[in-house]
Parts: C-alpha cells; sequence; structure tokens
C-alpha cells in the first residue's frame, strides 16, 4: 500500500507577529467618530437617492434595436422634453441597454400610466421595451419603513447576544463598531448619489452579520486572554488577542473580497451597488472590528478577575 503523503498547512501570518494595534487607537477611534458624524450630516443634510422601491414610480429596461451604442445624453434630453419631472437615464451592463427611472407622477394610477404610455410612445421603434416595474407611493413609504426597522432590529439583536454571551463592555463596543459600519456605508450612497434600493437594506443586514462575525472572534480571544493572563496590561493583552486572531481576519476578509470583486466585475449592472456597498462593508467591518470595538474595551476598562484559578495556572505554565 502506497504512503499517505502528510500534507501540513501553511502559515501566512508567522505565529509570533506583534503589531502594535493600539498604538494607532486614540488617531483611528478619532478619525472613526469624525467619519460617523460626517456621514450623519450627509444623510440628514443631503439624504439619499432612494430607489423606485423607495420613493415610487417606474422603472424601465429598453434596447437599442439597432444594437448600437445609446446616445444617453440625446436620450435624456429627448425625454426630459416630455415634462414629466426628472427621468434619470444611465447605461445597463452594456453600451446598448438603458436603464430609465420614471418618478412618481401626481395624480395617481392613471397619471403614472399616461407618463409611462408617453415615454414608450417617445421611444418608438428605434428601443426594444425588455421591462417595466412599477411601484406606488404607498408601497415604497411601507418598504423604507420596513427596511429601517429591519437594520435597526439586526443592531439590536446583535447587541442581545454579544451582551449575554459576553459582559456589557464588549457589547458596547460591538455597538459602536456596527453603527460606524452602517452610517459610513450610507454616508458613502449619499455622497456619490448612488441608487438606494432593496439590495443596499440586504447588503446592510449582510455587512452586519459579517462585521459582528469577526468582532466575536477577536472579543472571544480577548475574554479567553483575560483569563489566562491575570497581570498582563490590558492594551498589551489586546494586542496580543488580535495579533492571535489576524489570521483568521485578513484570510476570511481576502477570500470574501476576491468573490465580490468577481462578482463586481462580471455580475452586471443589476447587483453592482449591492456588491459595491459589501465591498465597502467588508472593509469597514474588519476595520472597525479591530480599531474600534476592542479600543472601547480599553477605554471603558473590563474586569479581571474572570476564572482567576485558571489564569493563575495559565501563568505559571508561561512564566
Amino acid at each position: 500500500m502506497l504512503p499517505i503523503p502528510n500534507f501540513k498547512g501553511f502559515d501566512f501570518f508567522p505565529h509570533g507577529t506583534r503589531i502594535d494595534f493600539m498604538r494607532w487607537r486614540d488617531v483611528c477611534f478619532f478619525a472613526s467618530i469624525v467619519m460617523m458624524v460626517a456621514s450623519l450630516g450627509l444623510f440628514l443634510v443631503k439624504g439619499l437617492n432612494f430607489g423606485v422601491d423607495f420613493k415610487g414610480g417606474s422603472l424601465i429596461e429598453v434596447k437599442d434595436t439597432a444594437n448600437k451604442p445609446i446616445d444617453i445624453g440625446k436620450l435624456r434630453s429627448q425625454l426630459g422634453a416630455l415634462g414629466l419631472g426628472d427621468v434619470q437615464i444611465q447605461e445597463f451592463g452594456v453600451p446598448t441597454d438603458a436603464l430609465i427611472r420614471l418618478e412618481q407622477q401626481p395624480g395617481g394610477e392613471a397619471a403614472q400610466q399616461e407618463g409611462l404610455k408617453k415615454v414608450t410612445d417617445s421611444l418608438g421603434s428605434a428601443f426594444e421595451v425588455r421591462r417595466v416595474e412599477v411601484v406606488g407611493p404607498a408601497v415604497s413609504q411601507e418598504l423604507r419603513w420596513t427596511g429601517t426597522i429591519a437594520v435597526i432590529a439586526g443592531i439590536l439583536a446583535i447587541i442581545t447576544y454579544v451582551w449575554f454571551r459576553f459582559e456589557w463592555q464588549f457589547a458596547l463596543g460591538t455597538v459602536v463598531a456596527l453603527t460606524h459600519d452602517v452610517l459610513l456605508t450610507v454616508g458613502l450612497f449619499s455622497l456619490f448619489d448612488m441608487a438606494f434600493d432593496l439590495s443596499i437594506v440586504a447588503a446592510l443586514l449582510t455587512i452586519l452579520g459579517y462585521s459582528v462575525n469577526d468582532t466575536v472572534v477577536v472579543s472571544d480571544r480577548i475574554r479567553e486572554n483575560l483569563r489566562k493572563f491575570k497581570r498582563m496590561p490590558l492594551r498589551e493583552l489586546l494586542n496580543l488577542s488580535i495579533n492571535e486572531t489576524l489570521s483568521r481576519t485578513i484570510l476570511t476578509g481576502a477570500t470574501t473580497f476576491a468573490v465580490l470583486i468577481a462578482l463586481f466585475i462580471f455580475g452586471g449592472e443589476v447587483i453592482r451597488n449591492f456588491n459595491f456597498a459589501m465591498l465597502f462593508g467588508i472593509l469597514v467591518g474588519t476595520y472597525s472590528s479591530i480599531f474600534i470595538a476592542a479600543p472601547v474595551l480599553e477605554y471603558v476598562g473590563v474586569p479581571r478577575d474572570l476564572d482567576a484559578k485558571a489564569g493563575d495556572k495559565a501563568e505559571a505554565k508561561t512564566a
């Protein structure tokens, strides 16, 4: 019988890595607070570019029948002359396709259908209408409200879970980190005036799940080290815990990022904003678990009397 080869794992990061993350805690924490306030200000002052899901209206996907690139500027002028208010037009995936967003027309369903007819008549035979979606104002308002509740409920559920699993100091760090991730993502969409629809709400919920998973891994190692090293200074212990989980944090983030990059490039226009939100969320989620959740523990302090006997034995072995 042939011997079975013994494959050994490969370490991307040396076990003795000792990066002093807490050295930059004050700068990073202050910068994060500034960005959170700026994002909140953008949201309150500028608002979001809500998609048809959230503000009502019609969405029309068209294709040039001659299979030629669509002149977006010319088409925008042509439809803008119809007097239908804000008509947004963008390339959709390929130059021969376009997405037309028609805002909710005053006058109810009849006015909306009349506006759609004006658009399709103006397009004529030069364009093939591939799909039409209509969302009424009542439905859009309900979707906006339920989407907000979903994000808030997700944050509260995560905080409750962390509070019961760890101490309240860990829950405080988690809520600051999660609020940071959501606010920065929303602020980015407000800054660049990107369409914010139901898919972005799904992205925010996914970001919350990813971020808390990373934060729990780091928090679990911190709690374990609190039991093991009773006399180690807290800053040194936090650095040790982050370094011990650094390989897992970076490799998980890198593999997820690679998949999202592929989807962003090849997934088409339909899910591009969702992928963009996820890419940004992975970055800020990894950042917040290291430079926000952990520093909060140093700011507020954590109890050092967890399982004292186990800690003394562990220190005796390492002495």
